[in-house]
């Protein structure tokens, strides 16, 4: 079996809540960036990948011309193809920014390839260690807000059945940090005491302020603080991690496996988010997952739940996937979600199939 043909585009997708229907701008869109790849025995495999922002355009270009390297190449030896592409870019080129966005989609549709191939879903493909997983609502319960408009999205994701959710502060304008404080308690009393509540804070945090506010939360019982400094502070993280009870939950923002092999290290967190576009796709994905095994340390996934449930199924410590739903209006159907918890899907490979009319309309 061998790639012959590809075909990368850009989509503009709503920037909606389909949770909660708490969006902030209903107008803004996200730029995306879609892969095909086609092999020779008529397999397609798909993948995405974004954070291009303004630069989507160069961002397709990358994917696109990485996806060309990949022709003649047997899509079942990810690992070659993977150190061709790096090889291909020169040193130069990573292992951040646009080079690793785009690896990804290519990694991921390879993937999807190999399931197909061998007629396997990719989660029993990378190990199968189970065939549901804890899932969190996210993305509803925005700083931008009200406490009352927050209180309201929580409960209707209760009466959903989600029994993990996430909520954010750093809310913005000037707050005080008594404003900061109220925002998590508005939200736990509106869930009550049993529903596991995370909290994101984008790194808008310097450490002291994080390791203050963080103290002062600590009663209402968060099952994690995420981001809560620059991810490229690790000791400022580690100084965190230290000082709260809380956990401490980051890495989405970081590229590649190194700076995660720093992150444990030193102890800058007690659980390793794992951004798959970031990361590189699957291949760096699992790898990652499997240094903090080695480390006692669970791990959890970014965005993306209809492709990521895949992988934190596979892994011992995977712990739970954030439920983002921006890009399930691409497909056909997608994973369903029974008691809080995401079923994953028999179908080989990703198990997901392009909308078609969807991404003819969303198309830049």
């Amino acid at each position: 079996m061998k790639i012959t043909s590809y075909e990368a585009a850009t989509l503009l997708i709503p920037e909606d809540d389909p949770l909660a229907n708490m969006p902030e701008d209903p107008n803004r869109k996200r730029p995306i960036v879609t892969l095909r790849l086609r092999t020779d025995n008529g397999i397609e495999g798909i993948g995405v990948t974004f954070y291009g922002g303004a630069m989507t355009g160069s961002l397709c270009k990358a994917v696109d011309e990485l996806a060309a390297l990949t022709v003649g190449e047997d899509p079942l030896r990810i690992e070659k193809i993977v150190a061709k592409l790096r090889n291909g870019t020169g040193d130069s080129c990573g292992p951040g920014g646009i080079f690793t966005l785009a690896l990804s989609a290519v990694d991921v549709a390879l993937w999807d390839i190999k399931g197909k191939a061998l007629d396997q879903p990719l989660w029993k493909l990378l190990g199968g260690h189970r065939d549901r997983v804890p899932t969190y609502a996210s993305g509803s319960l925005r700083r931008g807000l009200t406490h009352d408009q927050a209180q309201r999205a929580a409960q209707i994701l209760v009466q959903k059945g989600f029994r993990e959710m996430k909520t954010q502060m750093a809310l913005p304008g000037n707050p005080t940090i008594a404003d900061e404080i109220r925002r998590v308690q508005v939200v736990r009393e509106a869930i009550g005491p049993d529903i596991k509540l995370m909290c994101d804070i984008n790194q808008r945090w310097r450490p002291e302020q994080a390791i203050d506010i963080g103290s002062r939360v600590e009663d209402v019982g968060l099952f994690w603080l995420e981001d809560v400094t620059r991810a490229d502070d690790y000791q400022g993280l580690a100084r965190v991690t230290a000082a709260l009870k809380t956990p401490i939950a980051g890495g989405e923002y970081v590229y590649g496996i190194e700076p995660f092999r720093q992150m444990i290290q030193m102890h800058s967190v007690d659980i390793p988010m794992i951004d798959i576009c970031r990361a590189g796709g699957v291949t760096q994905w699992m790898k990652i997952a499997g240094m903090a095994e080695a480390f006692n340390l669970p791990v959890v996934t970014h965005v993306m739940p209809e492709i990521l449930c895949h992988v934190l199924a596979a892994c011992p410590n995977g712990l739970t996937v954030e439920y983002m739903p921006w890009m399930l209006c691409l497909y056909e159907e997608t994973p369903a979600i029974e008691d809080g918890m995401i079923v994953l899907p028999d179908k080989p490979g990703l198990g997901l199939k392009f909308d078609e009319k969807a991404v003819a309309s969303f198309r830049a």
